[in-house]
């Protein structure tokens, strides 16, 4: 099965990243398991996904449409990670860290939906 997905840098960024907020979800404590820690880790897991599936399709328009919603993804995942750091669960610098890498993944997620809804 050919998976043209793997071959995109911003599928492989996306992938560390999520590994990366699975691990600071470890952090949080017990009561947020069902709660913040599940919805950021669907919002995580949901980025690379869509580029796969996106990646998948024969169309374009098709692939622009999941980029849009990993695009979405990203941007409620940011919301939740800002929460969780306003709730002190972890501190700002493990904040930073991955803000950064989700910046990457949202600049690069915008270019190559650009890329190819210009084509």
């Amino acid at each position: 099965m050919d998976k043209p997905h793997r071959k995109l840098e911003v599928w492989q960024l996306s992938m560390e990243t999520t590994i990366d907020i699975y691990a600071l979800c470890k952090k949080f404590p017990d009561d947020e398991k069902y709660g913040l820690i599940s919805q950021i880790r669907r919002a995580a897991v949901s980025i690379p996904s869509n580029i796969a599936e996106g990646a998948a399709r024969n169309s374009a328009a098709d692939f622009g449409r999941f980029l849009t919603i990993a695009i979405a993804s990203l941007s409620e995942l940011d919301t939740q990670l800002e929460l969780a750091l306003r709730l002190k669960y972890f501190d700002k610098t493990d904040f930073e860290n991955i803000d950064k890498k989700l910046a990457s993944v949202s600049r690069m997620l915008i270019a190559l939906r650009k890329s190819i809804l210009i084509k």
